[in-house]
């Protein structure tokens, strides 16, 4: 395959079709200016015969006009057209010299303009062939007149001129080679710079997509330059959108007005240092880093864009992996001795005891049973990335978890309300783990509300983009204490004598294993859970 790719001849260059139109335009306007010049004397004088200079000149007059109007066609494959009509060119010019005798020095310029058309749209290969031809005629047009002058008895001798117009005639030729060879160095030079530019561009571009970070690239003026599809998946921007900005040259603050007044308010030494800045958009924590293009900010900036969620739940979840390998085996070593302990006591309570060593088993038994859970729970966590996602109608799921909670848990439905939209929205989550996710939150927000009708409330609401959906649980208790807000979600983080303090924990994670996300807001009239899913396009 190699040595048929090698073997194959290259075409020839096709002639410079702004070169060819000025040739045909320069032929037709010196066969026209000839004409004319044959035609003026009629218009002064009686007509009389034309002489055969004047068909002569009227026959390549209307060749070169038809040229002119297909010029086109002489791009011909093998050139040979191109070089029968140039030497017709110079054949012509020639014998022009010799019939008008008045005007032969200046036709004999012509000559010249010939040569460096040729030369140019030859690519100078041919000019040395064209003047030797020109020679040729000069010297032979000359020799017929000084046999002619000879026989007519008059003294001829006008070597010089036309041996000057030889040399002139290679030495335009000469020139036209070498300039035209330079000039296609330089070309080569610039197709091969403009090629590894073009190289140097897709290899940036093919980098700038690829990279897990988004890049943004505003000008001076503050206007979107440049972007990358991690820019637009972090932002929650359609491409289509961003790329119309850049046509457009569409400012920064009416694209993203967030980023636009977040550069606005960064300090000069940002752009040089590799802090980022933290910022929330579309329910993720993203990282912001400034860079001046140059210098300084006058030249534009790039702003790169990380996803600080995904990071630290991917470091998150490393930790976990390791510790929920060495939970998982404590906790089944733990639970040989827990269940004797508990077949103990109860074996103990089947007798007849005292009142006070009664009180005695039953704290053993509470607490084996507490131990029992979180060890239930631990083994729940090891387990959290082993999702089995499917897709669901949330409506339909939360309207058969409100009937179960309520019946499990015996609330009375005026005091736990279900708002459900009429338009369905479709999730791709695990079922179980949903439903441990909305029951640890529905529990803990039954025991911390007022237990009154409307005390506790479940909804769904959608986010203004269309793309998520929130899963709302909200209570009238007394809200979050300050204190405890910032240990929210830590593992044994309770206030409750008998919880494990595992509950909000697991929540999350099975949340984030998921692709949710669980936030949550306090105050002295209550708290209210959020759990944000994106929605499926069915």
């Amino acid at each position: 395959m190699m040595t048929a790719v090698l073997s194959t001849p290259l075409p020839e260059k096709s002639p410079d079709i702004q070169h060819l139109r000025l040739y045909s335009l320069y032929r037709l306007s010196a066969s026209g200016m000839l004409l004319g010049s044959q035609l003026w004397p009629y218009f002064r004088h009686t007509f009389a015969e034309p002489s055969q200079v004047f068909w002569a000149l009227l026959l390549f007059f209307l060749y070169a006009l038809m040229v002119s109007i297909d010029f086109r066609r002489l791009q011909s494959k093998n050139g040979l057209r191109l070089k029968v009509q140039t030497s017709v060119d110079i054949v012509f010019i020639v014998c022009m010299m010799h019939f008008l005798q008045d005007n032969q020095s200046g036709i004999g310029l012509l000559l010249i303009i010939n040569i460096i058309f040729a030369g140019l749209i030859s690519d100078g290969r041919f000019a040395m062939f064209y003047a030797a031809i020109a020679t040729i005629g000069i010297l032979l047009e000359n020799t017929l007149q000084l046999l002619k002058q000879n026989l007519l008895g008059n003294e001829y001798n006008n070597y010089s001129s036309a041996v000057l117009l030889s040399v002139s005639c290679f030495a335009t030729a000469w020139l036209a080679q070498t300039l035209t060879t330079r000039m296609q160095r330089s070309e080569k030079l610039a197709t091969e710079r403009g090629q590894d530019i073009e190289q140097l561009a897709r290899t940036n571009a093919l980098i700038t997509q690829q990279m897990p970070n988004g890049v943004l690239v505003i000008d001076q003026h503050q206007r979107l330059r440049h972007y990358n599809q991690q820019a637009c998946t972090l932002l929650g921007l359609e491409e289509a959108y961003l790329q119309r900005a850049v046509h457009s040259q569409s400012p920064l603050n009416t694209l993203i007005p967030a980023i636009a007044q977040l550069l606005l308010t960064v300090p000069a030494n940002k752009f040089t240092s590799q802090d980022a800045t933290k910022f929330a958009i579309n329910n993720r924590d993203l990282g912001i880093r400034f860079h001046a293009i140059s210098e300084n900010i006058d030249n534009g900036v790039v702003i790169f864009i990380e996803d600080w969620s995904q990071i630290q739940t991917q470091a998150h979840q490393v930790k976990l992996a390791a510790l929920g390998r060495l939970t998982a085996n404590i906790a089944h070593e733990i639970r040989n001795p827990l269940s004797a302990i508990s077949h103990a006591t109860q074996l103990l309570q089947e007798d007849n005891l005292q009142p006070g060593a009664e009180r005695m088993l039953q704290i053993i038994s509470d607490n084996v049973q507490r131990l029992d859970q979180i060890i239930k729970d631990v083994l729940e966590l090891n387990r959290r990335d082993r999702t089995n996602q499917e897709q669901f109608s949330i409506n339909n799921f939360l309207q058969e978890f409100y009937q179960q909670f309520c019946a499990v848990e015996k609330i009375d439905i005026s005091n736990f309300t279900l708002s459900v939209p009429a338009k369905q929205s479709t999730v791709l989550f695990d079922r179980r783990h949903i439903n441990q996710i909305l029951w640890n939150l529905c529990k803990n927000g039954w025991r911390h509300c007022q237990q009154q009708p409307g005390s506790l409330q479940l909804k769904i609401t959608s986010d203004k983009s269309g793309q998520f959906i929130h899963i709302l649980i909200k209570d009238d208790g007394h809200g979050i204490a300050p204190s405890i807000q910032p240990h929210l979600f830590e593992p044994f983080m309770t206030t409750e004598k008998t919880g494990t303090g595992l509950g909000l924990f697991i929540a999350r994670e099975l949340a984030e294993a998921n692709g949710a996300k669980l936030n949550y807001s306090s105050s002295a009239n209550g708290t209210q859970f959020s759990l944000t899913i994106k929605k499926v396009i069915v």
